[in-house]
């Protein structure tokens, strides 16, 4: 069934190939023709485009090795002065690297839905809602970006986790950072979970828990020998390299603004601003903008002006609870990904420049939450249908046959002991309960224990027993 799937939503990306394009498909090829026709020492510098290279060296030599398969289509895509150059075979080439880049993405889907309980939600359900989100295909396929290839090593990375396999995991998600460093902004949930987890042992009985040296030498050594690997070729202009990575001067929102808190506080400067002038109250510059898709920097006229610490600071602070919660709950693995959840959705809330694609950062871990919780699928299908996605947030109706479901309308998860209600015995259904009823599905999915607070041992093993010298 993965492969039918896979097959369908390939035909999809196929059409797709002659659709509108956005101005990030100028900004890759010319990546494309700086790797190519530079030698590495001067990627960073290069400014004939104004889509200069701003993303990790790693990513940098995935556009490397696409040039080399470029030359091939058409050499002329990879000259430097060939601005806004866009022929028949470059667009053929640009678009099937996209779509053969989504086979990592797809496999990172395989073996998420390959280690989950075998049933109809993870071999049907989960597939189709991961391979076939609108936000990525609309993001990926017609806008044009490579973020499938990021997400499936974010994929990767999960399930390694969830096999308590963390070495593995904190190497792809760290080859990750080293791809696209947005991806910094789950980081805190992947610190939390793999130091209470993996680097301290003891703790019972109200015992202090103490460092696990072997384990904390292999977490750090993987780290920090991957960043040494990617960033010493350019340790001479590593300084160049971060200004490209970190422009704060593109300003506080994005040229399409994120929905986020900033698009508001943006708008009531503007408010304040006419309000201002019509009360003949001298407001000076009354041509205020705080957005910018290149390297420039707007301040906001009546309101304070937000800088780039600010935004990290309340980014980080407000994940502060989630992080004190997460290390109290110990071995929970999907309370993990409820976190990796919460980090992408505060990040994306009040981060610096942030773009209305990062919200695919909560909604592909999310996902995997729909078809285990039901409290996690109307999260899911609110948050996708905002995120205009409503085709891909349907499918969560099809979710649970049979559902757990307190009648007395507790949350799910909040007792060890409960046993499954049928939908339609339930006196007090809950409303995604009753949409389940309405839709007639009469049949569970077995994921024992894998609601909020368990800990007892179940198919999925959401206790992960680390031991203080446990391998991976």
């Amino acid at each position: 069934m993965f492969l039918y799937i896979l097959t369908l939503v390939t035909c999809i990306k196929v059409i797709l190939i002659p659709a509108y394009r956005s101005t990030d498909f100028e900004v890759h090829r010319n990546w494309l023709a700086i790797t190519y026709s530079l030698p590495m020492k001067k990627w960073y510098f290069e400014s004939t485009s104004e889509w200069t290279l701003d993303y990790p060296p790693i990513f940098a030599w995935f556009e490397y090795l696409l040039s080399l398969c470029a030359q091939y289509f058409d050499r002329n895509m990879l000259i430097i002065d060939n601005l806004k150059y866009d022929s028949h075979e470059t667009i053929i080439f640009q678009r099937l690297s996209v779509i053969v880049g989504d086979f990592v993405y797809a496999y990172g889907v395989y073996q998420c839905c390959s280690f989950l309980p075998k049933s109809w939600q993870t071999t049907v359900i989960l597939p189709v809602l991961l391979l076939s989100n609108v936000g990525l295909l609309m993001v990926d396929n017609i806008h044009f970006q490579y973020n499938g290839i990021m997400f499936g090593i974010l994929l990767l990375s999960i399930t390694k986790l969830l096999k308590e396999q963390v070495i593995e995991s904190s190497f792809w998600f760290t080859l990750l950072l080293n791809m696209k460093h947005i991806f910094v902004y789950l980081a805190p949930a992947y610190f939390i979970y793999m130091l209470r987890n993996y680097c301290l042992k003891g703790g019972k009985n109200n015992k202090r828990s103490s460092i696990a040296p072997l384990n904390f030498l292999k977490l750090c050594g993987t780290v920090i020998g991957i960043f040494l690997i990617t960033f010493l070729p350019f340790y001479d202009h590593i300084d160049q390299v971060f200004s490209r990575m970190f422009p704060f001067k593109r300003g506080l929102s994005h040229a399409y603004w994120a929905p986020n808190v900033w698009a508001l506080y943006n708008f009531f400067d503007k408010v304040a601003v006419v309000v201002g002038n019509k009360i003949n109250f001298n407001v000076g510059n009354t041509t205020a903008s705080m957005t910018a898709g290149l390297v420039q920097e707007y301040s906001h006229v009546i309101l304070p002006c937000i800088t780039p610490i600010m935004t990290v600071g309340l980014t980080g602070s407000l994940m502060i609870p989630g992080m004190t919660k997460l290390w109290t709950l110990g071995r929970s693995p999907l309370n993990f990904i409820r976190f990796l959840v919460i980090c992408a959705l505060t990040s994306f809330l009040f981060g610096w420049h942030v773009h209305e694609k990062a919200i695919l950062m909560a909604i592909i871990p999310l996902s995997i939450l729909a078809i285990v919780d039901a409290e996690d699928a109307k999260i899911f299908l609110i948050l996708t249908a905002t995120a205009r996605s409503q085709d891909h947030g349907y499918g969560t109706v099809l979710l649970h046959r049979r559902i757990r479901v307190p009648c007395d309308g507790r949350t799910l998860g909040g007792s060890t002991s409960m046993r499954p209600a049928d939908v339609t015995g339930c006196t007090k259904a809950t409303p995604l309960a009753k949409l389940f009823r309405t839709a007639g599905f009469a049949s569970p999915m077995r994921l024992t224990n894998l609601t909020r607070g368990s800990s007892r041992p179940s198919t999925i093993n959401t206790s992960l027993p680390f031991s203080s010298d446990s391998g991976d």
